[in-house]
């Protein structure tokens, strides 16, 4: 099956061409489909599986017929990063089309916007200064045909519920298409979507379960020696470009700091930056200027980068479905990929929940040259990366030994006496 499959119009197809789009995802191959037939719809897939594609090539369709220079198609997404991303899928698909799409997101200046915004046909916005555009009514909402709400379960976890409420009470009901995305599916969000999508279709594709791209492992440590085993894994694995996520935007800005002290080309993502700061790390982390990139949760959301190589949780995640979100950054695109994970002992309940999320429990790992008796006191020398790494020489590949006695006796389960091994 290929893309001719949905007989665009030409002028779409040669975007979709443009892009190096070839054989449809599962779930670009499921959904666009039941999209162009206009029935509202719930996605519910892994990140890096195509959702996009899904939404922007169907209201492309949409709105080559019909007044131009109006609001008719209107994407919600929870940050900045991802909304420019959908920008630029709307900008490239539809490059032959004349459609313009105008991105509103705050922390960059609201006067630009107001003015393209009086001649957009799609507008990708968060929702909060897409709020502040309606209560200064700079943008009109009532010809909308087409609402998609993207990454809905990471705008409840960003507490935008309410907003996301107040934006469709602007929006016309009647004929409206509705599409809704997510990794997940809370409470919550089946509560918004049954509220809001009509006679809709759901659509799902994979399971709550790590790509089989991607091999995963636990490395046990004491808190205050993580940077260090961080950096002592940095130099002991063939990387390409790593994700690593913190909790904290502190500690992310942190990390990068001591990162960049230690000699690799790195860079933050979080949400104190400036809006140019922000896009600079994410283009630098994209074209391999930065091998590096620490980040948030909240401000990884948009990162589409095919080719990282490993994903670094240097915190546990607060929830399975995050790890699994996490993970799913690396090992796509059909490439292979690893993510480490950083535990400490305050982290047992949550290893329990990831261990019931995939079915089985995760590989633990430890390096038979990192001191993990080092006490806190002298926990903060840096530890240099090696100036070259053996080719082919990867952390996965490495003798690995259990933790079975000691602090984290508790992170080895057994079963008939013998350690268990994960699929992955």
């Amino acid at each position: 099956m290929n893309f001719k499959t949905f007989s665009f119009h030409p002028q779409i197809a040669a975007g979709i061409q443009a892009a190096g789009y070839s054989t449809p995802t599962p779930i670009q191959t499921q959904a666009i489909p039941k999209v162009m037939q206009g029935r509202d719809l719930m996605g519910l897939a892994q990140t890096g599986t195509g959702k996009t594609a899904v939404f922007i090539l169907p209201i492309l369709q949409r709105l080559l017929h019909g007044q131009r220079g109006r609001v008719r198609a209107l994407i919600v997404a929870p940050t900045r990063e991802l909304a420019e991303q959908i920008h630029q899928a709307a900008e490239t698909l539809g490059a032959k089309t004349g459609l313009r799409s105008v991105t509103v997101y705050g922390g960059v200046g609201i006067q630009k916007q107001i003015q393209l915004l009086k001649s957009a046909d799609v507008v990708v916005a968060c929702p909060g200064r897409l709020l502040d555009h309606i209560r200064r009514q700079t943008v009109n909402l009532s010809k909308v045909e087409v609402l998609v709400l993207d990454e809905a379960d990471q705008m409840f976890d960003m507490g935008f519920l309410p907003d996301i409420r107040r934006i469709i009470s602007h929006l016309p009901r009647p004929n409206r298409q509705t599409l809704l995305f997510s990794a997940t599916m809370p409470a919550q969000i089946r509560r918004l979507a049954d509220d809001i999508l009509k006679n809709q279709v759901r659509i799902q594709v994979g399971n709550d379960a790590p790509a089989e791209t991607v091999s995963h492992a636990f490395y046990p440590v004491a808190r205050h020696l993580k940077t260090a085993l961080l950096l002592k894994l940095l130099g002991k694995t063939s990387t390409e470009a790593v994700l690593v996520f913190t909790r904290t935007k502190h500690r992310a800005k942190q990390l990068d700091g001591k990162l960049a002290k230690a000699g690799y080309r790195s860079a933050s993502l979080q949400g104190n930056l400036s809006q140019t700061r922000r896009q600079d790390a994410m283009n630098g982390f994209k074209s391999g200027k930065y091998q590096v990139l620490v980040a948030t949760d909240i401000a990884a959301r948009g990162i589409d980068v095919s080719n990282v190589s490993h994903v670094i949780n240097y915190d546990m995640p607060a929830t399975p479905e995050t790890y699994i979100h996490r993970i799913g950054r690396t090992g796509r695109a059909e490439n292979s990929g690893e993510a480490f994970t950083l535990i400490t002992d305050e982290d047992r309940q949550m290893v329990n929940a990831v261990h019931r999320a995939v079915g089985v429990p995760v590989e633990q790992r430890t390096l038979a040259d990192f001191n993990y008796h080092t006490p806190a006191s002298t926990s903060s020398k840096p530890i240099r990366p090696r100036t070259q790494q053996q080719p082919g020489h990867k952390t996965g590949n490495q003798k690995n030994r259990r933790t079975a006695k000691g602090p984290y006796a508790w992170l080895s389960p057994r079963k008939n006496g013998k350690p268990r091994r994960s699929a992955g």
